[in-house]
């Protein structure tokens, strides 16, 4: 009697127990294109930092060179301008011994001034910096004592030029030109600065389709993320590389 008790109370307690659910073997495919997503956003956010980094050196070199030709620049132009007072004052000098000496009957310019070391026009003339003497020599052939429509003096001709003055022009064109690369830089390192902004939204939406309960919910956060993520790729292809 007991035992036909025990047998029915035992019989009603397992019929009572709740069934174990099996364990669930289905993929949880949004968790893997989470990871996937993720490790994308990783790489790509490196790259960019990386890049970043190139072309913060960039700008920092063109930047250190842009300073040191216009330093160069400004000691060339320096130089230029004190070469160029010697050049007037030499004229000078030369011209009122010229002008005495063409009154005093000590030279003849009928064919043209020729230099006599004897006098005091050929003196200088000889001491004369040979980069001016190249502008005094077409000036001279243009027989200017006596020519009233020959230029008013040999700084007018295109021969005269400063070596100096064209070394300090082409310094400060260079230093122009590293001062535009290193805008560019700036501008570069900027825009890899943005995509990283890109793929950190990237990892919180992809994170966020990890946390939520609903199906839809998963789907709309994974969803934005793969969405920056090819809006970031694409990005990062206008982008020019530093290498």
């Amino acid at each position: 009697m007991v035992d036909a008790e025990s047998e029915a109370v035992t019989s009603e307690t397992e019929a009572e127990a709740p069934t174990a659910k099996p364990m669930s073997t289905s993929i949880d495919w949004v968790d893997i294109l989470a990871t996937i997503v993720m490790a994308f956003a990783a790489l790509t956010t490196a790259w960019s930092a990386f890049q970043s980094d190139q072309w913060g050196d960039t700008m920092s070199f063109s930047l250190s060179e842009a300073a040191a030709a216009r330093t160069e620049s400004t000691r060339h132009f320096t130089r230029g301008g004190q070469l160029s007072e010697v050049d007037v004052s030499t004229f000078i000098a030369w011209l009122e011994a010229a002008q005495d000496e063409l009154a005093g009957g000590e030279i003849d310019v009928t064919d043209g001034y020729v230099p006599d070391p004897d006098t005091s026009s050929g003196f200088l003339y000889e001491r004369f910096r040979p980069e001016f003497r190249v502008a005094m020599d077409a000036w001279l052939a243009t027989r200017p004592l006596i020519n009233p429509e020959a230029p008013p003096t040999p700084f007018a001709m295109d021969e005269y030029q400063v070596a100096e003055e064209s070394e300090a022009n082409r310094l400060q064109q260079l230093a122009d030109e590293k001062a535009r690369q290193a805008h560019a830089a700036d501008d570069n390192d900027d825009k890899y600065v943005l995509s990283t902004i890109l793929f950190a939204g990237v990892f919180l939406f992809a994170g966020l389709s990890t946390k939520m309960r609903s199906r839809m919910g998963q789907n709309l956060m994974l969803g934005f993320s793969i969405v920056l993520l090819v809006s970031g790729f694409v990005y990062l292809l206008s982008v020019p590389i530093q290498v």
